[in-house]
């Protein structure tokens, strides 16, 4: 018999395997001949192409270990022992139409979903063909737009809560089409789900139970799916969990669990068939954990033997599903042992050719590396406010923000904006309270104005929060997400640093995520002590794909929101608290064209003695003790606001230092590896002919900030310390 190539081109098959017993269950029965049109109620040209794309997944694996060995590829790490769990799985969802979030051993999945093996094997030569990454990506980190196969990364367990953000989008897209026509959004059909899967071990990540919370709370359209070969890395499962990752999830209410044999290639097809329509139903949720096999090593840099017995390793091989999968179909009768071999070496020949053109793709440029990092739109620098917009209502920072929030929404429905506090009140008794709209109340009115889909409050997860808006972005909303307090956006980390931030990057510019996420930050509140008076601005400004804006009075706030919603990329927008309701942060609201690009900077008091960079807080403080050096020794400072660190305007800066020939960056970030330091090396590189001092920075002391007022003063910038460095630097 002789085998071809089915619709679903070029994709690598799961792996037959005998059954039976510890964890998993015993093969199928014998049905029917040679010359059937259908197998087990399956259609056999299906069965078969899923038997060669199990072959084909299994001989990929093979391939990059031998590639590996000749340094031709440079990381390996295998799906063996899944393939029939992913191929059976594929055979129920939509490539284009369903969204997915596969971890790292489910290969067999997205050849079912229509990656050639050409594909798989580029990425992991590293070639600039690869349609995942363009070689940025090691092997396995799937990615592919057409198929809606979204860019993976690799902290396991992150994906989720992205995976159910998507899901959520998908909710909100259906009620609202003409967002697709309109802005580009991703078309949502009402019954598509959701797919995200992960190891048993990666199901103890927090993120993982963060996202089943949301994901059941709201009835999201989620599949999980858990693939339990036992191990992480070395990491036996008992080391992992009190009880089976299926048992420990039932407490979840509307999400449907599922305990399959992942080795059985018909058992998982039975079994997912009704699962899939459940979740196209729009019933909710369900999870699925496959029992399976890990007969490779954890990846080629581990070597199972070092802690697997040779008994154990002998007795999970009985139960290869590649094996199962193919005796399954000799047994019935389906294809014989010889033909079963011809496309076992038919595959295997297709993959050595899919190889040879890998290796033959185009090589990644190096001049590349910095391109898909941020692409911020461009934007010419506003004018100073036209007269007529100086006659509107004067407002301070906070209503600033709250205003633009307002308008934003307004003109873009694609804009959500959701945190803990952050809408007014349970739609029950919405008119009969004022609304509570935020901690600062930037948000007041929101939820009344747009309604609950639009602004909504959030479980207490940081991570929930952020991961949720990347989800969303990947679909083409514009999510506006708020951490309650800088101080606590830490356990959003790696939903900021490793998925948010990078998703443009790793993908090549396949994917985008267009969200602003925005934090109160900072001190000088009087009492806010060490947990609601941080600053922080440094460690994220280290993250490459992640503006950062930060201003310091009512126009600019407007101003760089706006430009923030237009952003194809991720926004950290810092609202200092003390400025909120400050005075001097007053300015006439601006018109909504008046739009202020990132990366542009302002002289805030023109100087032709010493040149004053600061952003934030301390920008008031800066223009305080210049004006008091002025006043008292004649000395003019040039004080300048940064108004963003990332980009920042280093132009702007040489210009004044170039006139001044001194320099004082001041800013209320801990002085050791404080942002400051970025612009002061800058600065001593590219201005040494024109420095006539040392350059001089102020910053909070590397300490907490305290509680009491005085030890606060202390800790913080103040006026006097400020006037000081720049009479010191004035008289160098």
């Amino acid at each position: 018999m002789t085998t071809t190539d089915t619709d679903r081109t070029g994709r690598d098959a799961p792996p037959p395997g005998a059954g039976a017993p510890t964890r998993f269950g015993g093969g199928g029965g014998v049905v029917g001949g040679g010359g059937l049109a259908t197998f087990r109620g399956y259609a056999v040209d299906e069965l078969l192409a899923d038997l060669r794309l199990a072959f084909v997944s299994r001989a990929i694996d093979d391939r990059e270990i031998a590639m590996q060995k000749q340094s031709r590829v440079f990381f390996q790490i295998s799906g063996a022992g899944h393939e029939a769990l992913g191929l059976a799985l594929a055979r129920h969802l939509r490539p284009g139409y369903d969204w997915f979030f596969p971890y790292y051993r489910e290969q067999a999945l997205v050849l079912g979903l229509g990656v050639t093996a050409h594909e798989v094997l580029l990425q992991a030569v590293g070639s600039a063909d690869d349609p995942s990454s363009a070689g940025r990506q090691m092997p396995s980190h799937w990615g592919h737009r057409e198929r809606n196969i979204v860019t993976q990364s690799s902290p396991t367990g992150s994906q989720c809560i992205p995976a159910v953000g998507c899901a959520e989008a998908g909710r909100y897209l259906v009620r609202r089409p003409h967002l697709t026509a309109e802005h580009g959004a991703s078309a949502a059909h009402g019954d598509e789900l959701t797919y995200v899967s992960l190891g048993e071990g990666a199901c103890s990540e927090g993120e993982f139970w963060e996202s089943l919370n949301t994901a059941a709370n709201l009835h999201l359209p989620v599949l999980y799916v858990v693939p339990d070969n036992g191990f992480a890395i070395s990491v036996p499962v008992s080391d992992q969990h009190p009880a089976p990752v299926h048992e420990l999830v039932r407490g979840f209410r509307g999400l449907e669990v599922h305990h399959l044999d992942g080795t059985d290639y018909f058992g998982v097809r039975d079994a997912a068939k009704s699962i899939v329509e459940h979740i196209r139903a729009g019933v909710g949720p369900a999870l699925v954990h496959a029992d399976v096999v890990r007969p490779y090593s954890h990846s080629a840099a581990d070597t199972q033997a070092k802690y697997r017995s040779v008994e154990e390793l002998a007795e999970e091989a009985r139960h290869d599903p590649l094996d199962r999968f193919e005796r399954d179909l000799v047994d019935g009768g389906v294809l014989t042992a010889g033909e079963a071999r011809e496309l076992r070496l038919e595959a295997k020949a297709a993959v050595a050719e899919a190889a040879a053109r890998a290796l033959e793709g185009a090589r990644p440029d190096p001049a590349t590396v910095t391109h898909q990092v941020l692409a911020l739109p461009e934007l010419p620098a506003p004018a100073a406010p036209t007269a007529g917009e100086d006659e509107g209502e004067r407002v301070p920072m906070g209503e600033a923000i709250k205003r633009t929030l307002h308008e934003q929404m307004a003109a873009d429905e694609r804009i959500r904006v959701f945190g803990e506090d952050v809408a007014d009140a349970r739609e029950l008794v919405l008119a009969g309270v004022e609304g509570k709209g935020g901690v600062f109340g930037t948000t007041h009115g929101l939820q009344r104005a747009f309604g609950q889909a639009r602004c909504f409050n959030t479980p207490l997860s940081e991570a929930n929060i952020v991961g949720r808006a990347v989800g969303q972005a990947l679909r083409g909303l514009r999510p506006c997400p708020e951490i309650q307090f800088f101080d606590y956006i830490w356990p959003a980390m790696t939903q900021i640093r490793s998925e948010a931030a990078t998703i443009r990057w790793r993908s090549a510019g396949e994917f985008t995520c267009p969200t602003v996420i925005r934090v109160p930050i900072g001190g000088y509140l009087t009492g806010g002590s060490i947990w609601h008076s941080q600053s922080g601005e440094s460690i994220f400004a280290h993250l490459p794909g992640l503006a950062i804006a930060m201003p310091s009075r009512a126009r600019d706030a407007a101003g760089l929101l706006r430009y923030a919603f237009r952003c194809e990329d991720p926004v950290l927008f810092l609202e200092h608290k003390h400025l909120l309701r400050q005075p001097y942060t007053v300015d006439p609201f601006p018109s909504e064209d008046w739009v202020l690009p990132f990366g542009v900077g302002e002289v805030r008091r023109p100087g032709d003695d010493v040149t004053v960079v600061s952003w934030g807080a301390t920008v008031e403080k800066s223009l305080q003790a210049a004006a008091r050096l002025a006043e008292r020794e004649g000395v003019e400072a040039e004080v300048i606001d940064l108004r963003t660190i990332v980009p920042w305007d280093h132009e702007l800066v040489a210009r004044s230092v170039a006139r001044t020939g001194r320099l004082l960056v001041v800013h209320e970030d801990t002085l050791t590896g404080g942002f400051g330091g970025e612009v002061a090396a800058w600065a001593g590189e590219h201005c040494f002919a024109d420095l006539d001092a040392p350059v001089r920075r102020i910053g909070a002391t590397d300490t907490p900030v305290a509680y009491e007022p005085t030890l606060e003063q202390a800790i913080l910038p103040q006026v006097d310390g400020i006037t000081a460095a720049l009479w010191d630097l004035a008289t160098y």
